[in-house]
């Protein structure tokens, strides 16, 4: 699935099952939290947290699908095609960072 056939799928969902998209600061609110539990997860997973009962079950993929179905909802509801802002995004970054990490020290391999 491309990304514009996801936002194509997101907006028929909502519009038949969903029944009609949340307010833009809802649904900014919800991405707030649906970004608030994937990094619960991943500094459970990857950091020094340890798990607790409540964290049993839940997967990263599941909880980053959830950031990008309410990401898309906003795409939708602002008029923002996120296949062309993708590609000017990376236009964007590749024209101003093409030497930038190569030169970072902090990046490169010690000897």
């Amino acid at each position: 699935m491309t990304i514009r056939e996801a936002q194509q799928k997101v907006d028929e969902w909502v519009r038949t099952i969903g029944v009609r998209y949340f307010g833009e600061l809802t649904n900014l609110g919800i991405l707030m939290e649906e970004v608030g539990e994937l990094s619960r997860l991943m500094v459970r997973q990857y950091g020094e947290q340890s798990f607790k009962e409540s964290d049993k079950g839940k997967e990263l993929a599941d909880e980053m699908a959830d950031v990008l179905w309410v990401l898309i909802c906003l795409a939708n509801q602002t008029g923002v095609d996120l296949t062309d802002a993708l590609q000017k995004n990376m236009e964007k970054k590749t024209n101003r960072d093409k030497d930038r990490h190569k030169n970072n020290d902090k990046l490169t391999p010690n000897p």
